[in-house]
């Protein structure tokens, strides 16, 4: 099959189209034939060769995956040959304590598809196990049903079952035009909240309302603190979504209300941020570190995709051919959704 592989890490250059063999399913598993990938900034870490990703080479990148059953294994059930599918991007080992009560995301052994749990959609195949199959409705297009499992899922997450979002929320969304931002602005309106969303870019502020944000901050110039409580009438933020790290940190923590939760996925801009400790403990904040979601709630979060509640959104579209393009562009900052990789 054809596929694009990482041989070495290093940036874009790196990426390789390749003829690689086909994979086959084993028992409970298919073989998808992959139409759509979309890419998420996990490519550029795992390329780049970040310590906390330990991947054999070469190396077959791609979490977010959308396409048709190819093949089915032995022992599969309630799929057929030809079936539309996305596919759950997470895997645990399903047997520990974690795995058994329904945390699988938090099980040792959990890992995302493309990253440390095998290959990803970068290729023309993609060896699934059945329970990470989700039904994609006919009215989503293959680059749209690839461009909500991880973002979407994560975002949930971090709103509904940690972030505690509901009808009497104010939720400060940082970085709207992300594929997380993006799905948090959904959600959190889905759940009755008050949106306001953050960008350095006034279109990306224009689409994030048109999106359903209530109010945007265009960061910088304006800042967020001040902003904030300008929009809430001092009230300020119950709960941040955030993933960007050190640019923003202090000013988010300093846009929570008393008891607010900062709630964090990612530091795109960098590991290490100050705190002060004082206005942590006196003002009783929470800042919850948020992994991906469990499966429970990646089915959830399908079934409201199916239902159109929420709704994937893509802003460009590669051929596998032009994976380099692709990450050259994610690089730059400036989609508002999900960058993708037209496979089949």
């Amino acid at each position: 099959m054809r596929a694009v592989i990482i041989e070495k890490f290093g940036g874009p250059e790196t990426l390789k189209a390749a003829t690689v063999p086909d994979p086959k399913p084993s028992t409970g598993e298919v073989l998808v034939r992959v139409r759509a990938c979309a890419l998420n900034h996990l490519d550029l870490f795992v390329r780049d060769g970040i310590p906390a990703y330990k991947i054999a080479l070469p190396h077959i990148l791609g979490c977010d995956v959308a396409g048709e059953i190819e093949d089915i294994g032995a022992g599969v059930v309630g799929f057929k040959k030809g079936d539309r599918v996305a596919v759950s991007p997470g895997r645990s080992c399903g047997r520990c304590d974690f795995c058994l009560s329904g945390l699988d995301n938090q099980c040792k052994e959990y890992g995302i598809i493309g990253a440390q749990a095998g290959p990803g959609g970068y290729a023309e195949l993609l060896r699934v196990p059945q329970d990470y199959l989700l039904p994609l409705p006919s009215t989503l297009s293959f680059e749209e049903g690839a461009s909500y499992p991880l973002t979407f899922l994560t975002a949930w997450h971090m709103l509904m079952t940690l972030g505690r979002c509901g009808p009497a929320s104010t939720v400060l969304v940082l970085g709207a035009g992300s594929g997380v931002g993006v799905a948090a602005i959904q959600i959190a309106k889905l759940a009755g909240a008050f949106v306001i969303a953050t960008s350095t870019s006034e279109e990306k502020l224009d689409r994030a309302l048109k999106l359903g944000a209530d109010a945007g901050i265009h960061s910088p110039p304006q800042d967020i603190v001040k902003s904030t409580h300008k929009l809430t009438g001092g009230r300020m933020a119950d709960i941040a979504v955030e993933h960007v790290g050190p640019a923003v940190f202090d000013a988010v923590i300093k846009s929570l209300k008393p008891g607010g939760r900062l709630v964090t996925c990612g530091s795109t801009t960098g590991p290490d941020v100050s705190l002060d400790m004082r206005y942590l403990f006196s003002r009783q904040l929470q800042i919850l570190g948020s992994k991906m979601g469990t499966q429970a709630e990646m089915r959830e979060v399908a079934r409201l995709v199916a239902a159109g509640r929420v709704k994937p959104v893509v802003d460009k579209v590669f051929p596998l051919t032009e994976a380099r393009q692709a990450h050259e562009y994610l690089a730059l900052k400036k989609q508002f959704g999900k960058v993708v990789l037209k496979v089949g």
